[in-house]
């Protein structure tokens, strides 16, 4: 019985030691995690908008929500073809 321990532990351990390991295991994890990661004193690029940086336009903005007067959307153009492909017929 000790002798069929051992065997079986021997050939487990020998076994673990020839599967391939993953080195980019559990980097999706970190990655995910490095993402949400919140930067306690950020970098603008000079010239760059900053969140927050003009409190009048975001206080006009919110008085033309409350009045329902909001900007409307602008839509831009595309070509005036529309393309398809030749389907069955």
């Amino acid at each position: 019985m000790r002798f069929r321990l051992i065997v079986s532990l021997g050939a487990a351990a020998l076994l673990a030691a020839c599967t391939p390991v993953d080195h980019g295991f559990g980097e999706a994890v970190r990655y995910d995690m490095a993402a949400q990661t919140i930067n306690p004193d950020p970098v603008y690029a000079e010239g760059a908008t900053e969140p927050g940086t003009s409190g009048t336009a975001a206080a006009s903005a919110a008085e033309r929500y409350r009045k329902g007067t909001v900007k409307p959307v602008e839509t831009l153009g595309t070509t005036a073809s529309s393309g398809g492909g030749a389907g069955p017929k």
